[in-house]
């Protein structure tokens, strides 16, 4: 999974890259400090893993991955190539999903690109940009669709949608807050990379007294919480100053600075559970001394096409899944035989879908 972090320059983006990635990428208090886009991979945190890790003792621990990209800070024009807009589309052209930090916070001795803070507006011109990009690729897809039509009768829906999504990104809406009910205009928006139907968590980057003293007395939270509300977006409320405090301390002490918070997740949490939330994604688990392993699939995945994220032979021979449920093995005493057993493993075949937490082994034959 890769996730594209996005907004206008000096708001905070790198400064939270820097904190929940440790990657070190450059943050001064001017425009496009970040030029090329830096990446930092991270680990997702997962209970379950760091505990049949203490089971199985394995030669080798895999957490699940996600790659975080900052892309370089945006300006009105990019479209139209201004300031580093063509590397920007680019990049974000690249990513699964788009956390676009926003700032939520006043400061005197941080200088804002527009002159003054308006998370509003800031989030405008991003979306402004892209759905003037997407104006062009949808343009040059229903020319080709008109084109086909006059051979092809059957093309008369796919060029009436493309004109209802032409008009619906000129009104200056994103593709993603489209209304499209049917499958075949999901599939459309899907195949048509369009840079405004990625997904999108808005990152609400507020001052330390804001954060601390109750998100919603923040009147630029709330304005951008109805713009993600409307859009179908994920919102988090978060302190960049703060997790970069978080991202220096060690693991007991990044408990009790949480605790003191009142929080019982950092920023990163979050933003990963939130990125699974919006991307529809679970993890199944391997097991034993060779390997502990997370593993991330599509929620509705049946047990071939998850066999296949581990080896294409797996899913092309695959036999019989054997699948124990994460907590059924716990109570099981953390004892693969006992949950044998106790009737716990259950031998699934290929129209099983995949539950988040399943302990799976696969059986197949090529």
């Amino acid at each position: 999974m890769k996730l594209g972090m996005v907004g206008l320059p000096n708001v905070g983006k790198s400064t939270l890259f820097n904190a929940i990635t440790n990657a070190g990428a450059q943050s001064a208090n001017y425009p496009f400090c970040t030029i090329e886009p830096n990446v930092g991979m991270v680990s997702v945190p997962d209970a379950r893993l760091e505990k049949l890790a203490e089971i199985y003792h394995p030669d080798k621990f895999t957490p699940a991955v996600i790659e975080f990209v900052d892309i370089a800070g945006l300006v009105k024009g990019a479209a139209g190539g201004e300031g580093l807009g063509n590397k920007f589309l680019s990049n974000i052209r690249e990513v699964d999903a788009i956390v676009h930090v926003v700032r939520c916070f006043e400061s005197d001795d941080i200088i804002h690109v527009e002159g003054s803070v308006d998370p509003v507006r800031d989030i405008e011109t991003i979306n402004i940009e892209l759905i003037l990009s997407d104006l062009e690729i949808v343009g040059r897809r229903l020319d080709k669709a008109q084109k086909a039509l006059k051979g092809d009768k059957s093309m008369q829906n796919e060029v009436d949608f493309l004109k209802k999504l032409t008009a619906h990104l000129e009104d200056g809406k994103s593709a993603r807050s489209i209304d499209a009910p049917e499958e075949w205009q999901k599939e459309i928006l899907a195949t048509t990379s369009l840079l405004s139907y990625k997904p999108v968590i808005y990152a609400c980057n507020m001052s330390e007294e804001d954060f601390k003293g109750g998100i919603e007395t923040n009147e630029k939270y709330l304005k951008v919480k109805a713009i993600a509300e409307s859009e179908g977006a994920e919102i988090l409320p978060i302190c960049a100053s703060l997790e970069a405090e978080i991202s220096s301390l060690s693991e007991e002490e990044k408990l009790l600075f949480l605790e003191e918070l009142g929080l019982e997740k950092s920023g990163l949490d979050r933003m990963i559970q939130k990125c699974y939330s919006l991307l529809g994604l679970i993890s199944y688990l391997t097991a034993g001394k060779p390997e502990v392993r997370a593993w991330t699939i599509k929620k509705g995945t049946k047990a071939p096409g998850a066999a296949g994220k581990i080896h294409s032979d797996f899913e092309r021979g695959f036999i019989r899944a054997e699948v124990v449920a994460y907590d059924d093995f716990m109570a099981a005493g953390g004892n693969m035989t006992a949950a044998k057993e106790k009737g716990l493993v259950r031998s699934e075949g290929k129209d099983y879908v995949m539950q988040d937490g399943d302990i799976v082994l696969f059986r197949f034959n090529v």
